[in-house]
């Protein structure tokens, strides 16, 4: 099969690192898979192997998702948006792919319904259309209005063969943050969770007894950095890693190297990450999709600081869910302070260890499986 897959990431990275490990699977499964993708280049992510196409890329202004910036910074004009259209348009008239999967949209990604269903109208005129997929994760910002909800699921209902929800549906069931109208709910496929094989150890040992923070690839979590700098000021006797995420990383680490103490390394987000917590003492980081399962396929203790910015309550709904486990702590932002933190990192750390969980992530090959069936039905 040749395989599509449309993902455009405005804030952090997960959303891509996620189309890419739904692409990997394909690839390995012996299709053909091509990631469109919308957001800022995010070099340190695995496009191994996956044909990419970039469009001209748009990012949010911070936590404001309804105005976009372009590449400059610049509010993003109609232009950007009409060669974007353009560009879908014509790979689905070219590649005429057998699957096209839409990443997030229609359940979010509102402000970029005109190009999602100028790709969805030009798939729909092929010869031979594609098996049409939703891929979302297992929490969604939830809709403000009811009629957001009656949009999503007209366009689920013209448009959709199949809604995949990368969760466990013991676990998070969509219903936790999205009203599953009965026109939606049958369409909706439980994949399991979306995450790469789990990675060996880091070769060198890499994070050893560290405090690692991260705040993914985007350019979120100054509060968080911040308040783990002055933490780690204060606890001389623990090694405290921060790998710093967005645009400047680079300039951003090596201007704060130059005054940190010796404990403290601090860099840009690095391709080894998921390896070094392994090994490391404890994780302290956001709690977006991608992060929780890198927790929890390595058994580090952990402390989340949900994103939480613009009323945003997915990574909160997550974070507690998984506080319910040995080593999991919480914090919110209104409660982040030096001391608050070194004391959630007391509390986990004198946690009995957690084993590394090392089932439930196969819903990339779950994916696989699904949508060559539901091809297959379509001949």
């Amino acid at each position: 099969m040749k395989v599509s897959i449309v993902v455009t990431h405005l804030l952090g990275t997960g959303h891509l690192a996620r189309a890419l490990t739904l692409a990997r699977a394909f690839v390995a499964g012996g299709h053909s898979a091509t990631v469109i993708s919308g957001g800022m280049h995010a070099p340190h992510l695995d496009g191994e192997g996956v044909e990419q196409v970039q469009l001209p890329p748009l990012r949010s202004d911070g936590a404001d998702f309804a105005q976009l910036l372009d590449q400059s910074g610049h509010i993003a004009g109609d232009a950007i948006f009409s060669a974007r259209s353009a560009i879908l348009a014509e790979h689905v008239q070219t590649a005429q792919p057998d699957v096209l999967i839409t990443e997030l949209f229609p359940f979010g990604r509102r402000t970029l319904t005109a190009e999602f269903v100028a790709l969805l109208e030009a798939a729909h005129r092929l010869p031979r259309r594609p098996l049409i997929c939703a891929s979302i994760r297992d929490i969604l910002a939830p809709p403000s209005k009811p009629a957001k909800a009656d949009r999503t699921d007209d366009l689920i209902e013209r448009f959709y063969d199949t809604v995949l929800v990368h969760a466990d549906a013991d676990v998070t069931p969509l219903s936790l943050s999205w009203p599953v109208s009965d026109r939606l709910v049958g369409k909706l496929h439980y994949t399991g969770y979306v995450a790469p094989p789990p990675p060996l150890p880091h070769p060198g040992r890499l994070g050893q007894s560290e405090i690692i923070v991260s705040a993914g690839g985007g350019d979120v979590g100054a509060k968080v950095f911040d308040t783990c700098l002055a933490a780690a000021k204060r606890d001389p006797k623990r090694r405290w890693r921060l790998l710093l995420g967005g645009r400047d990383a680079a300039t951003k680490s090596a201007r704060l190297m130059r005054t940190a103490p010796a404990n403290i390394t601090i860099e840009p987000a690095r391709p080894d990450f998921r390896q070094m917590l392994y090994h490391a003492a404890a994780s302290v980081s956001l709690c977006g999709y991608n992060t929780a399962l890198d927790v929890l396929q390595s058994g580090v203790r952990a402390v989340f600081i949900p994103f939480d910015a613009g009323n945003e309550v997915e990574q909160g709904l997550r974070a507690d869910a998984l506080a319910e486990l040995t080593g999991i702590a919480v914090l919110r932002n209104a409660e982040l302070t030096p001391d608050a933190l070194l004391g959630a990192l007391d509390r986990v750390v004198s946690d009995s260890p957690r084993a590394p969980r090392t089932t439930g992530f196969d819903g990339a090959i779950e994916t696989v499986r699904w949508t060559e069936t539901m091809r297959k039905a379509m001949q």
